[in-house]
């Protein structure tokens, strides 16, 4: 599995968001070169390049994507499936909020109907308050925990 990063325990969907687009454009931009240019784009990515060949030719990892780290609401789990995500693990989203049963059936609906407003809607409903979310610009760069790892 590969993982999209956001930061874990904030609440803030934004770090996944940008993460998540950078992969799903930079697997997209693998599709439209040639040969010699995936050639170069493996080395430049430090990745096999068997690998770098097969999400060109496919148009998407050979692994499962799931997206952690700030989502705390059914429209953030939505969100990063709707934006290539194929899983999405959520924890402090769901153990910091005010019904942590209520939030977790809330989320894997809304991820398993993230296509459907209507269905999305309807999680959404009456799951009192979400956990606060923090401004991670206010957060000390070494206290980042999205930033460690490869």
């Amino acid at each position: 599995m590969v993982r999209t990063k956001g930061e874990a325990g904030s609440g803030n969907i934004v770090e996944a968001v940008r993460h998540i687009r950078t992969i799903v454009k930079q697997m997209k931009q693998l599709t439209v070169l040639g040969k010699e240019e995936l050639v170069h784009q493996a080395k430049e990515l430090q990745a096999p390049l068997e690998l770098v060949e097969w999400v060109a030719a496919h148009g998407k990892l050979p692994v499962p994507n799931f997206s952690a780290g700030g989502i705390a609401t059914p429209a953030d789990a939505a969100l990063v499936m709707q934006l290539g995500a194929e899983a999405v693990f959520v924890g402090s989203g769901i153990f910091k909020s005010s019904d942590p049963s209520a939030r977790a059936v809330a989320i894997v609906q809304a991820a398993k109907n993230f296509e459907n407003a209507e269905k999305l809607l309807e999680a959404s409903r009456a799951l009192g308050d979400a956990m606060p979310g923090l401004d991670i610009a206010k957060v000390p760069e070494g206290e980042l925990m999205q930033t460690r790892g490869w």
